[in-house]
C-alpha cells in the first residue's frame, strides 16, 4: 500500500524554546542537522525505509529549516528524489502571534487556545484546515493513481513543521483538527501514514516521532 512520510525539520533555536515560528526564517542548529543526518543513515536510502525509488513527489515548505532538513536528508545519495517548495506544507501562520512563547501570548489573551482560535492577522483554524485538507487531497490523488492504475510509485513525502505536521495527522485519519494536540510530533522525527485492510477509504497512522536518538 503507498505511503505518506511526514519529516519535521529538525531543532532550531526557537523549536528548543518554545517560541512560535511560522514565516519566520530561522536556521537548525548544530544538534537539529545532526539529527537529520542520523536519520537520515538510519531510515534513507536504497533498501530502507524511504527508499527514493519509491518516491513519486516530495513536498517542501520553503522555511530554510525546512529545506535544509531536505538536502541533509538525501545528501548522502547520487541523486536527489524530484521535489517542490511548496507555501501548501508551509507552518501554521501565527500572524500577531509570531515569535512569542505560549506564555507571552496567554498574557494577550488568556484562554487562548490555537487549536480552537486560530491567531490574529494569521491563520484562522478554518484556514489551516482548508490549507492541509487540500494537501492531503493531493496525496490521496497520488495513491489513488498508483493503487488503481499503476500510475507512478507509492510513495509521498512531505518535510515540513510541528504544528502543520499535527494538523495533517489529525486529519488524514478523519478527525477533527482540533484533536491535534494530542500527538506530539518531535523536531526531526518521521511519521508514517497509510492504510488499513489494503483499503485507501482506511486512512490510518502507521508509526509516530521515528527518530535517531543522539546524545
Amino acid at each position: 500500500m503507498p505511503r505518506l512520510f511526514v519529516i519535521r525539520h529538525g531543532e532550531t533555536e526557537w523549536s528548543l524554546n518554545g517560541r512560535h515560528t511560522g514565516k519566520s526564517d530561522i536556521p537548525l542548529t548544530k544538534r537539529g542537522e545532526e539529527q537529520i543526518k542520523q536519520i537520515a543513515q538510519r531510515l534513507v536510502g536504497h533498501g530502507l525505509v524511504i527508499d527514493p525509488k519509491n518516491l513519486c513527489t516530495v513536498l517542501v515548505s520553503p522555511r530554510q529549516r525546512a529545506h535544509r532538513t531536505f538536502d541533509l536528508l538525501f545528501e548522502h545519495l547520487e541523486d536527489y528524489p524530484e521535489y517542490l517548495l511548496t507555501e501548501e506544507v508551509r507552518e501554521w501562520d501565527y500572524g500577531d502571534y509570531e515569535g512569542l512563547l505560549s506564555s507571552e501570548i496567554k498574557e494577550k489573551n488568556p484562554t487562548w487556545i490555537v487549536w480552537k482560535d486560530g491567531c490574529p492577522n494569521g491563520e484562522s483554524v478554518q484556514d489551516m484546515q482548508d490549507r492541509v485538507d487540500g494537501v492531503i487531497s493531493k496525496v490521496r490523488q497520488y495513491h489513488k493513481q498508483y493503487k488503481e492504475q499503476g500510475i507512478n510509485t507509492r510513495d509521498v513525502l512531505i518535510v515540513a513543521h510541528g504544528h502543520f505536521s499535527r494538523v495533517l495527522i489529525s486529519r488524514w485519519i478523519k478527525f477533527p483538527l482540533c484533536l491535534g494536540t494530542h500527538f506530539n510530533v518531535e523536531p526531526g522525527s518521521v511519521a508514517v501514514l497509510g492504510y488499513n485492510h489494503n483499503s485507501l477509504e482506511e486512512p490510518a497512522l502507521n508509526a509516530l516521532n521515528l527518530i535517531a536518538t543522539i546524545s
